[in-house]
């Protein structure tokens, strides 16, 4: 998967939905844009899931994408909160299954490993390594648009591991498949 492409990340919410689609021009990737989309003013949750569809399909039709990916559900303790996000989720993945763009899902920590190395990295150290990764003075403020863009950069990253056998697999199984590749 080394064409250029553009990848839409989007670090879903029913309070703020942040979003960052990088485009990707001889295997290095570039913000094309991001944002974020406040919802907290509106009470109606249906009408929250309405404008999270809407804006999801504006940025896809601006900017078309060829994939998403999408930040998957954690376990909380909190179980209102966790219905809430998996309908802010479903919702932005029905945006995009409409316009037929292929979705890819990430766990939090496989986010933040990818970017950070580790999965326990903090939102912060996450911007400021994106940050750096862009050579950007400023960067997006928004932690949920900073997600969004780690989110891209996460997909970015995992559809470029080497593949064996014509199929993607871990580095773990790339080196136990390979081992004369691999120095010691």
């Amino acid at each position: 998967m080394n064409k250029d492409r553009i990848i839409m990340g989007i670090d879903p919410g029913t309070n703020l939905m942040g979003y960052g689609l990088i485009r990707i021009a001889n295997k290095k990737p570039e913000i094309l844009v991001s944002g974020f989309l406040d919802l907290k003013k509106i009470g109606d949750p249906y009408i929250k899931l309405q404008k999270i569809f809407q804006r999801t399909l504006q940025v896809i039709d601006e900017y078309h994408p060829d994939e998403l990916a999408i930040e998957s559900q954690f376990f909380g303790k909190n179980i209102q909160s966790m219905l809430k996000l998996g309908r802010a989720q479903g919702v932005a993945i029905a945006a995009a299954l409409q316009r037929d763009i292929p979705i890819f899902e990430y766990a939090p920590r496989k986010i933040k490993l990818a970017i950070t190395g580790t999965g326990t990295a903090s939102k912060e150290q996450l911007a400021v390594i994106l940050q750096r990764f862009f050579k950007m003075k400023e960067f997006p403020q928004n932690a949920d648009e900073t997600d969004a863009i780690a989110i891209a950069m996460c997909h970015y990253f995992q559809s470029n591991l080497p593949t064996v056998s014509g199929k993607s697999s871990s580095w773990s199984d790339f080196i136990k498949k390979n081992p004369s590749r691999v120095k010691k």
